[in-house]
């Protein structure tokens, strides 16, 4: 089973195979019981002034699995690293510390690291003193911990999601250790305010809270998050006021589930609404949200989002599945007819709104009428775009004791059959974009041609369009010309005014 560890298990030895003894089994059942324990918020974070030169003359390089709260913890681990001394590298044989920011959502993306670490032995048995270290959601998975220590124990350094601020005092010892240096907090984690972060671009991440407690029968996440947890949100709104006045272009708030901020305030009402109106009123041109939990998505949150200004029409509502059924089976705790009435009222209040989402095919004991429910409710709604996944196991969660009676040819013929009904409603929306002028966020050159500049429209769809570089980072005019399944072209209007 796989869960937050009940210790914390520091300077194991290298030879060592008594394992076992360093961890207690874990208990679904008390991760469901969490208390209401304080939550501590710290702003007085800073690296010591003799670890400040610690990686002077040395070189780090960090491969980040999964979402963008990875993502954004990778950003704060580089501006940690870097306010060490270290300089960045895409030469891994140049590192002096390589680390796996490492997902556990799916399958495959364990499979990746554990792969990646097979090719990192060969490296590590040439420099020894390369530090190899392993972070991130798959960290808090005591599965994967007692993985990497019997059959990769090569690895010098383990750490886990809710204690990133430790980094610089972990590096340390793991470089002057003969032994594994492992910490993962079972506790959840306090909120450290002051990180150092390295940015990159014209778009920039903000967490707004951190942890799930929906309990998804299929999702590991409020296992290696934790519980919900919101930021201040005056901390929150000078973060943004700052990045504000740096120029970014763009900000995307982050949570397991947004929609919940705030419900973890015992001494106010202030919730994620609220937090979304100020941050309208802030000279930042575009703001986005992910993820949304449709049981948290309330009135309120519709009122402000339809207000518009810098607070974008597009809105990632995962639905997962349209069989109430197989809702129920997974715990959404909201039926097929809750998520279509509240899709109504968004439609209602923003009619030009752009709906993504998640789904799911292949849920233990979902029938072919199951299938076809969702098929019809991706229909009603005529989504944009969506990320679609066959079912797949995780060890430690609810669903993972059900049994997985879908054969793997139906889950993949589910899966084309969806994606190609998703295809014919992108198409259809792209369509509606020939001959629009719109203000697109001109983000760099496009991946398969330095000719051609990739940039997005308010509603997040990816446009090709002709023009000068210095066009990069701007939110220019452009003409739509033509339109693809995935995305738009367009040309740059140069006579209009750049915004």
């Amino acid at each position: 089973m796989t869960c937050l560890y009940r210790r914390k298990v520091h300077h194991l030895p290298k030879e060592t195979k008594d394992y076992e003894k360093y961890f207690q089994p874990p208990s679904l059942t008390d991760a469901k019981k969490r208390g209401k324990e304080d939550i501590q918020v710290h702003y007085d974070f800073d690296i010591p002034e003799e670890m400040r030169a610690f990686g002077h003359d040395k070189y780090y390089l960090i491969q980040t699995y999964g979402c963008q709260m990875n993502e954004h913890d990778t950003e704060t681990i580089m501006g940690l690293l870097e306010q060490m001394g270290y300089k960045p590298t895409e030469d891994r044989r140049l590192a002096d510390v390589i680390l796996l920011n490492t997902c556990a959502v799916r399958e495959n993306a364990e499979d990746k690291v554990f792969g990646e670490l097979g090719h990192l032995k060969h490296l590590k048995a040439e420099k020894p003193s390369l530090v190899l270290g392993v972070c991130g959601c798959m960290s808090q998975e005591e599965a994967v911990v007692n993985r990497i220590l019997k059959k990769h124990p090569f690895v010098d350094l383990i750490f886990g999601t809710h204690n990133i601020h430790r980094l610089p005092f972990l590096l340390k010892e793991a470089y002057f250790s003969k032994e594994i240096v492992i910490e993962v907090w079972s506790k959840e984690g306090d909120i450290v305010e002051n990180l150092p972060k390295k940015r990159e671009g014209i778009k920039a991440w903000v967490n707004i809270m951190y942890g799930c407690d929906k309990f998804c029968t299929y999702c590991i996440v409020p296992y290696t998050r934790g519980k919900e947890r919101s930021r201040k949100p005056q901390d929150v709104l000078a973060e943004v006021r700052d990045l504000a006045r740096q120029g970014y272009q763009e900000i995307m708030l982050l949570g397991q589930n947004v929609n919940a901020y705030g419900k973890d305030f015992e001494d106010s009402d202030y919730r994620f609404g609220d937090l979304m109106n100020d941050i309208s009123k802030i000279d930042i041109p575009r703001v986005r949200f992910t993820t949304s939990h449709p049981r948290d998505f309330d009135d309120h949150l519709i009122e402000v989002l339809a207000k518009r200004g810098n607070l974008v029409e597009q809105i990632h509502l995962p639905v997962q599945s349209g069989s109430n059924e197989i809702l129920k089976r997974m715990s959404r705790k909201y039926t097929r007819e809750h998520y279509l009435e509240l899709v109504a009222k968004i439609k209602e209040a923003i009619p030009d709104v752009s709906l993504t989402t998640d789904i799911i095919v292949g849920f233990p004991g979902e029938t072919e009428e199951q299938f076809e429910e969702t098929l019809a409710l991706v229909k009603e709604v005529k989504y944009d775009s969506a990320y679609t996944f066959i079912y797949s196991p995780r060890e430690g969660t609810p669903a993972a004791d059900m049994t997985d009676d879908v054969p793997m040819e139906v889950k993949k013929n589910r899966l084309y059959r969806l994606n190609d009904v998703l295809g014919q409603f992108s198409k259809e929306s792209n369509d509606k974009m020939k001959g629009q002028l719109l203000d697109v966020l001109v983000e760099g050159e496009s991946k398969n041609n330095a000719d051609v500049l990739a940039g997005r429209t308010r509603t997040n769809k990816l446009v090709h369009l002709t023009g000068p570089k210095d066009l990069i980072g701007k939110i220019v005019p452009v003409q739509i010309t033509d339109a693809q399944t995935w995305y738009i072209k367009g040309e740059w209007v140069s006579a209009a005014v750049a915004k």
